[in-house]
């Protein structure tokens, strides 16, 4: 697919989610201390616990943004108050809404840095997404030796020195997004599977090598949220519309 510099409108009133479409909201995790204190109301126990083990307090707010907006935008959805939603986890730790709210029906993922966080939505259908920063400093070869394929590290090397950090980091979550969305973690390995990542090319899962039909059920959506970023989406089937929202706050 190819990479989608998205408006991010604020949603309209009467928000709907259609079978084939995927939502994705950006959230500024700058937000100011009653917001804080009104996300955080929000929260499980475990959660409030979670917060509170943060040992620095900037850490500790993103964490109450990201996971109150997360509670937020879920309950419009859902029409049900943010406070009343309750988690399950798989073995590997992706998250899920309990049966009795819609988790067999509506699926999400959340990935957050540099004081911006991603949360994508859809139905029906696992989805992942993973954003960062580009780091233009960042020792990319080394790290793509450890962890990425030998395809991939092949196309990496190829590109002009002033290239290869935006090729890094455009591969990083574009591998992310995939292995959240399977929902299994790092059991599954980086470089056991291919993702495009040269600079043009048209975002793709282009192997996996354990299961070479895999890399068929699956779409890649490369995000631009700003300037000094990249982001990634991955969903399971090919046929989506893709709407982007700006989350302000709003319960």
């Amino acid at each position: 697919m190819i990479a989608v510099v998205p408006s991010w409108n604020s949603p309209p009133q009467n928000l709907t989610l259609d079978l084939g479409s995927i939502h994705v909201w950006r959230v500024s995790l700058a937000q100011t201390p009653s917001c804080l204190q009104s996300l955080q109301q929000t929260f499980s126990t475990d959660e409030r616990t979670k917060a509170e083990a943060f040992r620095f307090p900037k850490d500790r707010s993103q964490f109450i943004v990201s996971r109150g907006a997360l509670r937020a935008i879920l309950s419009r959805y859902l029409n049900l108050h943010p406070r009343i939603l309750c988690f399950d986890y798989n073995p590997y730790g992706k998250p899920s809404l309990i049966a009795a709210q819609g988790g067999n029906i509506l699926r999400f993922n959340l990935s957050h840095s540099r004081g911006m966080a991603l949360i994508a939505i859809t139905k029906n259908r696992e989805i992942g997404v993973d954003i960062e920063g580009i780091n233009p400093k960042f020792s990319c070869l080394e790290i793509a030796e450890k962890f990425f394929s030998p395809l991939e590290n092949s196309v990496l090397r190829s590109l002009p020195d002033h290239l290869q950090p935006t090729a890094f980091f455009t591969c990083w979550t574009r591998k992310e997004a995939y292995i959240k969305a399977v929902g299994k973690g790092l059991s599954i390995p980086l470089n056991g599977f291919d993702v495009s990542l040269a600079p043009g090319e048209p975002a793709a899962l282009l192997n996996v090598e354990e299961n070479p039909e895999e890399a068929s059920r699956w779409s890649l959506i490369e995000l631009i949220p700003s300037s000094d970023m990249v982001a990634a989406v991955a969903v399971e089937l090919c046929c989506w519309k893709l709407h982007c929202w700006e989350w302000r706050g709003e319960f």
